[in-house]
């Protein structure tokens, strides 16, 4: 089915087939077929070329989808009062890793700059020059701020991470008459992408499929993600923080725990692309300068920080956080007797929260050691479900 999205212009479109070169002769070098993750890499980090390392607008009204952040400055404002009170635990340092356009790091630092709570250091991990470009504009005025290629071996204070670990790749595993395959990409006839599925190594797949909830139990064509990108940063980030003397990580994003997951009515999975505020399902259009996404097995994060030792603070809903944390009484800051300013901001609070919105897709799980989580924080936690 022709997909009928907005033209990108002429230059983008020079960089998307450039992309597309690219892949393709990594395609023919690898003997004709590539993982899903390795072509979900290079669509999303090829250098200069991939989605997050080129030049096209990602967020906001001009790029291709919006996040928290962008809709108010309350979400900022919000975790810069739960900072405030995990620093007073640990150090006053903050780090964000894929901090975007930066607009939540100028939101965090505002309010703290309001309240007197300044941080010695704010930390950016950013592997996008032309993020990290627009991040040092924005954040010119605040001299705490400065950026690493990678995270630091040991850290304490707080991580924030919001909608980090979906843009991270995923391997695609396929349920066939023979047993699971990985679904991979190839070249069909006339050149062009397409995908095409392989055995995995017994003992890979025996690592993937310990992860998917009766998994013998789900129907013959049953599609899903596994996530070992995302685990893999999810094992660094613990051993940064077990290697610090006390720290807490809050990472908000969208998706599931294992048994809602790999639910057998999500039989295609939950792969996304989104292109100027469209979102479609084909991962082969305009490589480079769409986004594409999968949603989070929660679980799997949960594990591997439990297993490297570290403690689950809680795991809930970003509503039930976001109100938990404080963001009524932010919004009140503003008197509802102006209309004028108060609506709006009601209304930008309101698609974080509310269930048709942002509220109950967008999980927000916490982790960390010596740290004494907020009793507030822990209702309606949902961490026994992960």
């Amino acid at each position: 089915m022709q997909l009928q999205l907005p033209e990108p212009g002429a230059d983008a479109l020079l960089a998307s087939r450039a992309l597309q070169q690219l892949i393709t002769e990594e395609i023919r070098q690898r003997g004709g077929w590539i993982s899903f993750a390795r072509y979900m890499e290079l669509v999303l980090y090829a250098p200069e070329l991939g989605y997050y390392s080129g030049g096209a607008a990602k967020l906001g009204k001009d790029g291709d989808f919006t996040t928290a952040p962008e809709i108010t400055p309350l979400f900022g404002a919000t975790l810069a009062h739960l900072a405030t009170e995990l620093m007073a635990q640990t150090v006053d340092v903050l780090l964000e890793f894929g901090a975007g356009t930066g607009k939540l790091a100028f939101d965090i630092l505002t309010e703290l700059k309001a309240a007197g709570h300044l941080p010695q250091h704010y930390f950016i991990v950013e592997v996008s020059a032309q993020l990290r470009a627009r991040q040092q504009e924005l954040l010119r005025d605040f001299p705490q701020v400065s950026w690493l290629d990678r995270l630091p071996p040991a850290f304490s204070g707080v991580v924030f991470g919001n909608e980090v670990l979906d843009a991270m790749p995923v391997n695609l595993l396929l349920k066939s008459a023979d047993g699971w395959l990985e679904r991979g990409v190839t070249l069909d006839d006339a050149g062009r992408f397409a995908f095409a599925e392989r055995e995995v190594e017994p003992a890979q797949l025996a690592q993937w499929l310990a992860q998917i909830p009766d998994a013998g139990q789900l129907d013959v064509g049953y599609l899903t993600e596994i996530h070992p990108v995302a685990q893999g940063f999810m094992q660094s980030l613990s051993t940064m923080l077990l290697n610090g003397n006390g720290g807490a990580a809050i990472l908000l994003d969208y998706g599931f725990p294992a048994h809602e997951y790999y639910f057998f009515e999500r039989a295609q999975g939950t792969l996304m692309c989104h292109y100027r505020h469209h979102a479609h399902d084909d991962p082969f259009y305009l490589p480079g300068l769409q986004d594409v996404t999968a949603h989070v097995d929660f679980t799997a994060m949960a594990r591997v920080a439990v297993d490297a030792g570290l403690d689950v603070f809680g795991y809930t809903s970003q509503a039930a956080f976001l109100l938990n944390a404080g963001i009524g009484d932010l919004l009140l800051r503003t008197s509802p007797e102006q209309p004028q300013i108060y609506l709006p901001q009601a209304n930008a609070v309101q698609k974080l929260i509310s269930p048709a919105e942002m509220g109950e897709l967008f999980k927000v799980l916490s982790i960390g050691k010596n740290v004494d989580w907020p009793a507030r924080l822990q209702r309606h936690d949902r961490s026994h479900r992960l």
